[in-house]
């Protein structure tokens, strides 16, 4: 089965076919046996249902369905087997695991690559060589906005991640936003000295005096990824916008960095390429968020003391499990999890016995599945309730919030930066399971900086592996569950996934993607008409039809929002 290949090979595929049936139309013999060559080849259906263990106020199981039942289906069933259906590959529809074997390989050298482009960056734009540039030069400098608040810190990590990749798109200067003076979760993660404050970039343009000498103000420009009718992701050059500060507002997952990917304007196109690889080589897109956490985040000394008491001997974890289970107690999300995890553990050849440290947001889930891995592993976990630290006593750290007990878990919120942290000192595999969604913006950012530390400077070879266990009733329909941007398989989770799987343990990208070039993506209905209010017409399969985009952004009315700072 040959995975990737061009789009437009697809395409020309998919023209033939269709004459070729047309063509057919009154003779029986030729269509049935066109029929029988385009059979899904989908598993059995598995008709057993899924086991819970009882927990007080436990989500019925049919509430997984949920989403997929209110989903309407548009697409046809000839366009389904057009894009599918070529002489290498005749199979309509593809399982989790045949969907990863894009990304099992190494991406040490993209990576390593990106690594390098973006040292060069803060050396040049970094806070240390600009606050010191001749009055005339920093007046005329430009900078990037990442401002996050404390909310949910996969989403807020990636809106300082997305300013950062932006930063070094546009070759500006990065801001990290405070609020009152602190950094967000500045209390559990430290912030290198490559980026500024606000407050520090006032401070200096009062001293350079580029407003009284120069005449520049100091103005920032907003453009908000939520508002597709206005956002200006896709129509504009934004290396040409003059304004010195830019505020790309609303960017809560990996999607909206990389919708630059599809930019009309080919520079800005182009600088999107080098940074996060072209859309359609799913095989070898570098791990940027990665790269990026690594430069700019590390754990405060608070968080360093919790992780190295988890730790005991010093010695870094081999696998991390992250199980995000909404406080229920699937025994088939466990056993999923288990069978991935010996998975991992067999194809490591270790000659110890392997070290896993478990994280989730339902606390007891931990002690649920160490009887099991324990088996064939050493396991380990945050106790956080008999931990005696410093970040143990403060009790007016970041207080939980009833109303997010449910989606946050009932520890108290700095247990989140100390699981994140520890999950991340794994050197071999991070593995991602759920009770609903698979591969969260959390998962995603615990893989990605693992992904980096692991990878040496001078590695011949990145043996690191992202993995996602899916138990098989979260694939009855398909990836169609997986909905949602900030969700790692959203892209894969249209018409091109098969029904009915048996439990999948698969190999998952450090870089989610956002746009559906791979031979298996494929978009659900609801992204199909997000992806219009973006100006974008998608086919059913993902294809962008670039004519459409062109002719929507010269029509398009050029939106301005500023804010005058000085």
């Amino acid at each position: 089965m040959k995975h990737g290949g061009s789009r437009r090979r697809r395409l020309s595929v998919q023209t033939m076919v269709v004459v070729f049936v047309i063509c057919s139309a009154g003779v029986g013999l030729l269509m049935t046996m066109t029929m029988l060559i385009l059979r899904p080849l989908d598993t059995p259906p598995n008709t057993s249902a899924d086991v819970f263990l009882p927990v007080e106020n436990d989500v019925d199981s049919s509430q997984l369905l949920e989403e997929t039942e209110t989903e309407t289906e548009t697409e046809s069933e000839s366009e389904s087997e057009t894009k599918t259906s070529t002489v290498s590959n005749p199979k309509r529809c593809a399982t989790v695991e045949e969907m990863g074997e894009d990304f099992k390989g190494s991406v040490r050298e993209e990576s390593l690559k990106v690594r390098k482009l973006i040292q060069r960056h803060f050396d040049l734009n970094g806070a240390s060589r600009v606050r010191n540039l001749p009055p005339e030069q920093f007046c005329k400098h430009g900078f990037v906005l990442g401002k996050a608040s404390e909310a949910g810190f996969g989403n807020e990590m990636y809106k300082i991640l997305t300013g950062a990749a932006l930063s070094v798109m546009l070759n500006r200067s990065l801001i990290i936003g405070q609020t009152r003076g602190k950094y967000p979760f500045g209390e559990y993660i430290s912030y290198s000295n490559v980026s500024f404050t606000l407050e520090e970039v006032k401070h200096l343009w009062r001293r350079n005096g580029c407003l009284k000498k120069y005449g520049r103000h100091l103005v920032m420009r907003i453009d908000d990824f939520e508002k597709p009718p206005q956002t200006n992701v896709l129509c504009s050059n934004w290396r040409k916008w003059e304004q010195p500060i830019i505020w790309f507002q609303g960017t809560t997952d990996a999607v909206a960095a990389q919708f630059f990917l599809k930019n009309v304007h080919p520079e800005m196109r182009n600088a999107a390429n080098d940074l996060f690889g072209h859309p359609e080589s799913l095989h070898a897109r570098p791990n940027v968020f990665g790269e990026l956490m690594r430069v700019l985040i590390s754990p405060s000394e608070d968080v360093e003391e919790a992780v190295k008491w988890v730790l005991g001997n010093g010695v870094d974890p081999d696998i991390s499990l992250h199980m995000r289970m909404l406080t229920n107690r699937s025994v088939r999300a466990v056993q999923a999890a288990v069978k991935c995890i010996r998975k991992v553990v067999n194809s490591l050849n270790l000659t110890s016995r392997p070290k896993t440290v478990i994280v989730s947001d339902t606390p007891s889930f931990a002690k649920t599945i160490t009887p099991n891995i324990s088996e064939f592993a050493e396991v380990l976990y945050f106790d956080y309730k008999a931990f005696r630290g410093n970040i143990s006593h403060d009790v007016n750290r970041l207080p939980s919030l009833e109303f997010r007990a449910k989606d946050w878990g009932p520890a108290p919120r700095w247990v989140a930066f100390v699981d994140f942290f520890l999950a991340s000192r794994a050197k071999h595999a991070v593995v991602s399971g759920a009770f609903r969604r698979v591969g969260t913006t959390y998962a995603q950012l615990i893989a990605a900086l693992a992904a980096a530390n692991s990878l040496g400077d001078n590695s011949t070879d990145l043996s690191f592996s992202f993995l996602s266990s899916f138990q098989s009733n979260l694939l009855t329909g398909g990836l169609r569950l997986q909905v949602g941007w900030g969700h790692v398989w959203n892209r894969f989770a249209g018409p091109l996934s098969c029904h009915h799987q048996s439990h999948q343990c698969a190999f998952t990208p450090l870089l989610p993607p956002a746009w559906w070039d791979g031979l298996w993506e494929s978009p659900i209905p609801r992204d199909i008409n997000r992806l219009a209010a973006f100006g974008v017409h998608l086919s059913g399969f993902g294809t962008v039809d670039e004519n459409r985009l062109q002719s929507f952004c010269s029509s398009k009315k050029n939106s301005v929002k500023t804010s005058l700072i000085i």
